[in-house]
């Protein structure tokens, strides 16, 4: 090849247009950012043994509080925006929130299937769960994960509390065992929901925690010393957990976002179903 050759060549690569991966991709459009994604979620409640659990209730003389999903998932939003603080008290929170509802599902799921297990056990009669003739759908808006398993969990109980009523209406459960049941379901969600008790934001960090400097001290005073040395020095964190942010890198509404208010929607009905007292 002459000189005159090469360099003719050289000076048309040159003019051609550089390639992507994909030649039949333009450009402009593969390199430019996709909107927010956007969804909807809903909790679909059928009993309103498991809308009390959505809602809560207050205490009065006669009758203990219920702590309710609304409530828990206000709660779980300023965990998780402290645990993003590096606020080592809202991580070892977070560990046993997760924990509780873990063991809620679980505990639910077996109980649920000793129930279906006796639906299903009649010989020549087929026998279905009942069901809501007017289910209330619950708009889920959570800022964070446990929100959303806060309701899974409430799911499970509606599921189960349908089973239960449903074998007690066909007479294969004694209406003590059926509402023991109901009661131990129940007690389930309510001990995860209440496992953000006792957490208070007071603006500590891990290096408040090193330095034991005022903030410290007003923390160990106010919840108690962090058990694991793991969680406190940042090693051991909840599975489910935010990034720690770095200082300076918050935003400037983190304040607000500590005291927000969450906009999740409540029931606005009570549904009907088998039987289904309170």
């Amino acid at each position: 090849m002459s000189t005159n050759q090469a360099h003719a060549m050289a000076t048309r690569a040159r003019q051609q247009p550089e390639l992507t991966a994909d030649t039949a991709t333009d450009y402009r459009t593969s390199t430019s950012s996709p909107g927010g994604l956007r969804g909807e979620a809903q909790l679909l409640i059928q009993t309103r043994k498991a809308q009390i659990l959505v809602r809560g209730r207050a205490p009065t003389k006669d009758r203990p509080g219920i702590p309710g999903l609304v409530r828990f998932g206000l709660i779980a939003r300023r965990l998780w925006i402290a645990s993003a603080l590096d606020d080592p008290y809202a991580d070892w929170y977070l560990i046993k929130v997760l924990e509780a509802l873990n063991e809620g599902r679980e505990e639910l799921k077996a109980m649920q299937e000793k129930v279906a297990g006796l639906l299903g056990g009649v010989r020549g009669v087929e026998l279905t769960i009942g069901e809501s003739d007017s289910p209330i759908h619950v708009p889920l808006r959570f800022a964070n994960p446990y929100g959303y398993m806060g309701a899974y969990l409430v799911a499970d109980y509606d599921e189960l509390a349908r089973t239960i009523l449903t074998a007690k209406h066909v007479g294969l459960m004694v209406r003590d065992d059926a509402e023991r049941m109901l009661a131990q379901g129940g007690r389930l969600v309510r001990r995860a929901f209440s496992a953000t008790q006792g957490w208070r934001y007071l603006s500590v960090t891990r290096d408040d925690m090193a330095a034991n400097n005022a903030r410290a001290r007003k923390a160990i005073e106010t919840m108690g010393e962090i058990p694991d040395k793991s969680v406190l020095e940042g090693t051991l964190r909840p599975r489910i957990a935010p990034d720690i942010r770095k200082p300076g890198t918050q935003n400037a509404d983190d304040s607000d976002d500590i005291f927000g208010l969450m906009g999740t929607a409540g029931a606005q009905a009570a549904p009907t179903d088998v039987r289904d007292e309170d």
